[in-house]
């Protein structure tokens, strides 16, 4: 079978400073990467120090020039969330792109974050809910296109208000589908907010539609000791090209949504069969992504939840004018 591989151009990105979270592995490298071939100023916040220095190694081996700084930073600790984002504040210098692309999937047992929350509820989304809080003041000094990396999962399902951190009942799939959704309706509503109150910051939704990545893999680290059958069938198929991705194509809809000239309020995905694999493309927002009134109810909920706040607005969660309908 053949694959398409029509290649995403990126415009110049001189001068712009990007963050990518998760950047140090899979589908978060070939982003990373990719923007500092089209000469973003590259900030990684890594969890594993060694991991970062190989993936800076691979990134500089891709653009000899680039620009890449390390600094430390654990999604599931809000207190860390917090410290990479006075880091930075204190250096002062605008952030044009922020990719929250960082993620854990279906851990087989239940775990908490440092705060106590769900692994993937407090990681997903409220580690880059707080991520976003912290540096607003820079977002909004480089006029910031912010991309949310959610997922196919995020198609169906709805967030469960009653039971958020899934302590009266677990299901690894419903709590990793709940985060994606949670976040895809955060950014959504955080272009709301920002077109309301006028932070010049746009923001996006993508998915990477299905790839082999490490999401499936053996993680020890949240209980997973051996691949998942899942991730091994999807290999075989991207190998083949036979109907999912591979990391490259996955990565395309975040470049797209980072990078694009439209406005905010967007969804890419890839363009494909079942909207799997292929070339990125616009896309409706799946329909639990829709729901406005969660997104406002959402806003916050998290925020007290992640320990920030964000300013308000005059009409909060109410498009401004010439916004896009979700």
């Amino acid at each position: 079978m053949t694959r398409r591989t029509t290649e995403l151009r990126l415009p110049d990105l001189a001068g712009r400073r990007a963050v990518v979270t998760g950047g140090s592995d899979g589908i978060g490298l070939r982003i990373a990467t990719r923007l500092a071939v089209a000469g973003a100023d590259l900030v990684l916040p890594v969890r594993n120090p060694r991991k970062g220095e190989d993936a800076a190694a691979r990134i500089r081996a891709a653009a000899p020039d680039a620009r890449v700084t390390l600094l430390p930073l654990d999604l599931s600790s809000l207190d860390s969330v917090a410290a990479l984002g006075a880091t930075l504040r204190e250096d002062g210098r605008p952030v044009h792109v922020l990719v929250n692309n960082a993620g854990v999937m279906t851990p087989p047992q239940r775990g908490t974050t440092v705060d106590g929350h769900e692994l993937q509820w407090g990681t997903n989304h409220l580690g880059h809910v707080a991520l976003v809080a912290h540096l607003l003041p820079l977002l909004r000094a480089g006029s910031a296109r912010v991309t949310s990396q959610v997922s196919v999962a995020a198609a169906r399902g709805g967030i469960t208000w009653d039971d958020l951190d899934a302590e009266r009942s677990y299901d690894g799939m419903r709590s990793y589908r709940q985060s994606k959704i949670a976040l895809g309706l955060f950014g959504l509503e955080l272009d709301r907010r920002s077109r309301a109150a006028g932070w010049g910051v746009t923001s996006n939704l993508s998915h990477p539609g299905v790839a082999p990545t490490s999401l499936l893999s053996a993680r020890p680290e949240v209980g997973r000791n051996r691949d998942t059958v899942g991730v091994r069938v999807i290999r075989v198929l991207s190998a083949r090209g036979v109907l999912v991705g591979t990391p490259e194509s996955a990565a395309g809809p975040a470049l797209l949504a980072a990078t694009t000239p439209d406005g905010g309020g967007r969804f890419y995905g890839p363009s494909g069969p079942g909207r799997l694999g292929g070339p990125p493309a616009e896309q409706s927002p799946y329909p639990p992504l829709r729901d406005a009134e969660a997104a406002r109810r959402l806003w916050d909920v998290s925020q007290e939840l992640a320990g920030v706040s964000f300013p308000t607005t005059g009409a909060p969660g109410r498009p401004g004018p010439g916004a896009r309908q979700a």
